[in-house]
């Protein structure tokens, strides 16, 4: 991908982005209409239609900044860190509302925030400005951390 233009790696990369987030959302819709309704979860669970529309600004601002580090300098580790989390990320979905456990999609999410920690700490080093575009990202996450730990405490 060293020969690509920015624009042909950002295609690559949304449509990477947003194949998990299909993938995630097939798998969100299985808990959500039975399961989820029926949890107790925190004063400071979000109403739902503010999800989409997060996640659709969070996946946009992933795939810029890998394009923007894709076949620059020492770049094989940091894709290789950015498919890790970008993987994880989808992970989260399946354990949390298919298999229906908070507990193992907890467990999860901390690797996941541990794997996007260090993709910014990669792509920092390859292209600052990409890493920037990522700490929405690890907010959001930290964010869904916390939900996740407090719906597993509220239903355990």
């Amino acid at each position: 991908m060293k020969n690509w233009s920015f624009w042909q790696r950002l295609l690559l990369a949304l449509l990477l982005c947003f194949g998990v987030a299909a993938l995630g959302g097939w798998a969100n819709a299985q808990g959500l209409e039975d399961w989820y309704p029926q949890l107790q979860k925190p004063s400071f669970n979000p109403p739902g239609y503010l999800f989409g529309p997060v996640w659709t600004l969070l996946y946009t601002l992933m795939a810029i900044a890998w394009a923007m580090v894709e076949g620059k300098g020492n770049s094989a580790k940091a894709r290789f860190v950015f498919l890790l989390q970008l993987g994880l990320n989808g992970l989260w979905s399946f354990l949390f509302f298919f298999a229906q456990s908070p507990g193992a999609a907890l467990v999860e999410i901390a690797l996941l925030w541990a794997s996007i920690f260090y993709c910014i700490r990669l792509f920092w080093s390859i292209q600052p400005k990409a890493a920037y575009l990522l700490f929405p990202y690890l907010a959001w996450v930290s964010f869904a951390a916390l939900l996740n730990a407090s719906i597993y405490l509220l239903n355990s």
